[in-house]
């Protein structure tokens, strides 16, 4: 019994298969699909079964730079990562060949479509709306592989350099725009509020005076200043009347 136990632990071992907790195992049954297996140690018969291990963790996949033109006619070179996983480990098998590289195909092809669609303007200032709308076709087509994507951001946006001091001299031409528009705006209130300060002194009899009086003041502060007074028309005249 002993020769035949040992040969026969040797055949047990050699056709046992480990699942581990984060994968499925998709089973076959000379070359008919059998059954999708759980985490543990599973027998499979040699020559008449096999089973291909399905790896159901989140992924993380860079989609390279794809060179895309937009809506207005600019070349960019558009960088993106996508995030997904597989949620049914048999149609991953039965449906698709290769199901992350289809994947990052249908990645990079859609890329380059949206970028088509939209002006440079709105690639570079919708890019959150982008990448939803990037995440939600991707999705549509992979729903039938067993692929659920959890997410697409667009990590990089390469434009070519003439166009990049283009969009430099737009953006200063813009801050110029604005500082101008600013300073007339200070210059317009400035202006309002001292046509509102000679009418209030005008109305007033003596505030006129009062005003020079107090800016003598405040220059007099300071010794090193020489202060010219002139003295109005109409004093002088007061004054000759009094010799008279």
């Amino acid at each position: 019994m002993e020769f035949l136990f040992f040969p026969l632990l040797i055949v047990v071992l050699a056709m046992l298969r480990q699942v581990n907790q984060y994968e499925r195992g998709v089973k076959f049954m000379m070359g008919r699909y059998y059954k999708t297996v759980e985490p543990g140690w599973r027998l499979v018969v040699p020559i008449f079964q096999s089973m291909t291990k399905v790896d159901l963790r989140l992924k993380a996949v860079e989609v390279p730079a794809q060179d895309a033109i937009t809506k207005d006619n600019v070349s960019a070179k558009v960088t993106a990562v996508i995030y997904y996983k597989i949620v049914d480990a048999t149609k991953s098998v039965l449906e698709v060949e290769h199901v992350h590289w289809a994947v990052l195909q249908l990645a990079q092809t859609t890329m380059r479509n949206v970028a088509g669609e939209v002006t440079l303007d709105e690639l570079l200032s919708q890019r959150q709306q982008i990448s939803e709308h990037i995440e939600k076709m991707v999705e549509e087509q992979t729903a039938s592989w067993g692929i659920e994507v959890t997410s697409v951001e667009l990590k990089d946006i390469n434009l070519p350099p003439d166009m990049i001091r283009t969009i430099a001299k737009a953006a200063e031409a813009e801050r110029e725009r604005r500082a101008v528009i600013t300073n007339s705006e200070g210059e317009v209130a400035a202006a309002e509020n001292l046509a509102r300060a000679a009418g209030m002194l005008a109305a007033v009899p003596g505030a006129l005076h009062l005003r020079t009086l107090n800016s003598i003041n405040d220059i007099s502060s300071d010794q090193s200043n020489t202060v010219v007074f002139a003295v109005p028309l109409e004093i002088l005249r007061a004054l000759e009347g009094l010799k008279k």
